[in-house]
């Protein structure tokens, strides 16, 4: 089975790549790392718990307020949900405090996410599908493109593209509470860079500057392209053969290891320079 790794940046189009994917013809599963990570924080699990224990005590609005509608436990008696805006703006920007809860949050996040997401693939896995995506904002920075066959980026040449676009999907962000996000995912140019250099095959670069449709050709192409390179008939062969399916994956996992320290040795060359 292949592992696409989709990610982008934040109002790049990556939503709507993800869409395209899980509709025909493609028809792809979408293990989604945003909708797991709120899975993950709901009332009553241990990410909930852990995210209220630190910053509860210095973030009065973290839960949202309590109305007719809302009781002051939940409408379960977990808890109120959490306040997504206010834990935002807990996290999000590039002074050191901003970092350290920033990293305080993904701590507790990410673990659960890897571990929900290793059920999901498991379950295509056995299921017998030819490819399942993984939708990662941050596929790089959280080193899961080691596991993928492809990785895919969706990016914007212009930096003010992409600000217009979260403005205007998200009406009450100021501008800078969206360059702050913008800079929180890193820039979706150099994930593009990245991506292009694990060669053809490997990484697949979706420049989406244009109107819906064009992203729509682009990636009927790149899927073509991925259909001949893995056809449906190896995937019944791994799913048949369980130990060619743990060595292709080891395979894998070692050629991107070694793609990696090949970009961030360039990338400490470049910086020397």
């Amino acid at each position: 089975m292949l592992l696409i790794g989709l990610t982008g940046s934040i109002a790049t189009g990556k939503s709507t790549v993800s869409s395209l994917l899980s509709s025909q013809p493609h028809s792809l599963p979408i293990v989604d790392a945003d909708v797991l990570a709120r899975k993950v924080v709901e009332p009553g699990t241990g990410g909930y718990d852990a995210i209220v224990k630190h910053f509860g005590p210095t973030t009065p609005d973290l839960l949202v307020e309590p109305s007719d509608s809302m009781p002051e436990n939940g409408p379960d008696g977990k808890g109120r949900p959490l306040n997504r805006a206010a834990l935002g703006k807990r996290v999000f920007g590039d002074n050191a405090a901003l970092k350290r809860d920033r990293a305080v949050l993904n701590g507790i996040v990410h673990p659960a996410v890897r571990k929900e997401m290793f059920k999901a693939v498991l379950g295509c896995y056995l299921r017998g599908h030819w490819a399942v995506v993984l939708d990662i904002p941050l596929l790089f920075e959280s080193r899961l493109d080691r596991f993928c066959g492809v990785t895919m980026v969706v990016a914007v040449g212009d930096a003010e593209t992409q600000l217009k676009r979260l403005m205007a999907r998200d009406a009450h962000l100021s501008r800078e509470d969206a360059e702050n996000r913008v800079r929180s995912q890193g820039d979706v140019r150099a994930k593009a860079a990245r991506c292009a250099a694990r060669g053809d095959g490997r990484g697949v670069v979706l420049w989406n500057d244009g109107t819906r449709e064009e992203l729509a050709e682009k990636l009927e192409e790149a899927m073509a392209t991925m259909r001949r390179s893995s056809p449906e008939w190896w995937s019944w062969a791994l799913l048949g053969c369980p130990p060619l399916a743990l060595t292709v994956a080891a395979w894998r996992l070692w050629q991107n290891v070694q793609i990696n320290r090949r970009w961030e040795a360039a990338s400490q060359q470049k910086g020397k320079l």
